[in-house]
């Protein structure tokens, strides 16, 4: 039976309407979710919460299986005699920005340098602050030179330096939620300003893979630390659309993580996957404002870019990626990669014994801070002025630090003493946190904070093994 041309468009558009309902049905459980450590003062150095935890999330599973469906929903339309159709639709919508793409990275690149400088006090994020003023005329800088050809390649050596002078005041786990997109976005420049013709047509192959990464990266820290976003869900519940919150924060990973694999997938995939984060992040536009839009607007931008992309090239891997099975093993290999590169890099870094705590034993993954009092613990959290609080603070640690140092045994009288007194530190930090102003002095409290907490594990650990009872 031969189908007539007005029966394939029709079939195309409702394929292409399906595809759009199933991304619209998984994703909303995420819609509007900001990026957590622009608004919370997290603690990148606290433990996370182990993978096994994660496995074992019901929510996790059926976010999955979700994600599954949709993927297949796609491929299978893709496969389809519709296929081709669906993408000329897309292709016939987004023409004009086709024709004019690499103007419209170049000059959104440039505006978001340029938002960054107005903002000031940050070296490529809201969390990354930096009380240099001179890094904002950098930022500037960069954004002159993305108008040339000729200065891009400049350009692009200035967001990877600007990258490493945040290792100055950040540890190389905190950053490398950017890294990805920094080396993305540096790589575009450079392949775009090429008179190679050869390497200048993978300068969106490479873009696209700096976003998919960072995005697959950052979803993460919902399931490695499901804390950070409690403060937010409970000071802004409508994000949930009346979800439990435990069911919301999984399924949110899965989606965020899933839609990032999606954009190094086959042509609709990516596609779809990149009009379904749009969505996304254009929702949490309103909620969080600006601090959000101007954070987000390159991923925002690139994400566009990938919709209005009309090439058919799936390479790497395009056995694989043409194969329905290949959906779940794409999947399952990209969470096992970089699931295991999140936790091992942090366990090689801080140790895999540190644990977060405060002075009563709660876990803790936030530090206090005045306009967020979920994160406010001990003596921070209990007094109205600084002073006030470091009195508590040294009444609290006075006590039992005596008790301990009076052991006989010199070994146990020094850790017995020693952990009320680190203890007394980090409340001391999380003061400074609090009332304190300058930003040095802040990057130095949360350092205290994390290698007191980090000591105060091994000589609990140390006590553990000697069958001592703990303080």
């Amino acid at each position: 039976m031969i189908m007539t041309r007005h029966h394939t468009t029709r079939l195309a558009a409702m394929a292409f309407a399906a595809s759009l309902v199933i991304s619209a049905l998984l994703l909303w459980p995420a819609t509007a979710l900001a990026h957590v450590k622009w608004f919370a003062p997290y603690i990148v150095g606290a433990a996370p919460q182990p993978i096994g935890e994660t496995l074992a999330n019901v929510w996790f599973w059926t976010g999955l299986a979700l994600v599954l469906a949709f993927f297949a929903a796609t491929r299978l339309v893709e496969a389809s005699s519709a296929g081709e159709a669906v993408l000329k639709r897309l292709d016939a919508l987004t023409d004009p920005l086709w024709h004019r793409l690499d103007d419209f990275i170049r000059v959104v690149i440039a505006a978001f340098f340029v938002a960054i400088f107005a903002v000031g006090g940050v070296y490529l994020t809201p969390d990354l602050k930096t009380p240099a003023e001179w890094v904002s005329w950098t930022q500037l800088l960069i954004a002159g030179l993305i108008f040339s050809r000729k200065t891009q390649p400049l350009a692009a050596v200035g967001i990877i330096g600007l990258w490493l002078l945040a290792l100055r005041d950040y540890d190389v786990f905190h950053l490398l939620d950017y890294l990805a997109l920094g080396v993305g976005v540096a790589g575009y420049l450079v392949l775009e300003a090429s008179d190679n013709p050869q390497w200048r047509k993978h300068r969106l192959e490479v873009l696209r893979w700096g976003v998919a990464i960072a995005l697959m990266w950052s979803s993460l820290e919902k399931f490695a630390y499901p804390d950070w976003f409690y403060p937010l869900v409970d000071e802004k519940p409508f994000l949930t659309f009346g979800m439990p919150r435990d069911m919301f924060i999984p399924m949110a990973g899965v989606a965020e993580f899933t839609m990032g694999f999606g954009l190094l997938w086959t042509p609709l995939v990516r596609r779809l996957s990149a009009i379904a984060l749009f969505v996304i992040f254009t929702a949490a536009v309103y909620p969080f404002g600006r601090v959000d839009l101007i954070g987000h607007a390159l991923i925002m931008a690139v994400i566009v870019a990938i919709a209005a992309d009309h090439t058919r090239d799936i390479r790497p891997l395009p056995r694989l990626k043409s194969s329905l099975a290949g959906v779940p093993a794409g999947l399952a290999s990209a969470l096992l990669v970089i699931g295991g590169l999140y936790w091992g890099l942090h366990g090689a870094i801080y140790g895999a014994g540190y644990t977060a705590t405060t002075m009563a034993g709660e876990r803790l993954t936030h530090t206090p801070n005045a306009e967020h009092p979920h994160g406010m613990h001990g003596a921070a959290g209990t007094a109205d002025t600084a002073s006030a609080a470091y009195a508590i603070a040294m009444d609290k640690m006075h006590g039992p630090m005596m008790e301990g140092v009076a052991n006989p045994d010199p070994d146990e009288a020094f850790v017995l003493g020693m952990i009320p007194h680190h203890q007394g530190a980090i409340a001391m930090a999380e003061i400074v946190l609090r009332f304190g102003k300058d930003h040095h002095n802040h990057e130095l409290a949360r350092e205290i904070i994390a290698a007191q907490q980090r000591e105060i594990a091994e000589m609990r650990a140390w006590l553990q093994q000697r069958n001592i009872p703990q303080p």
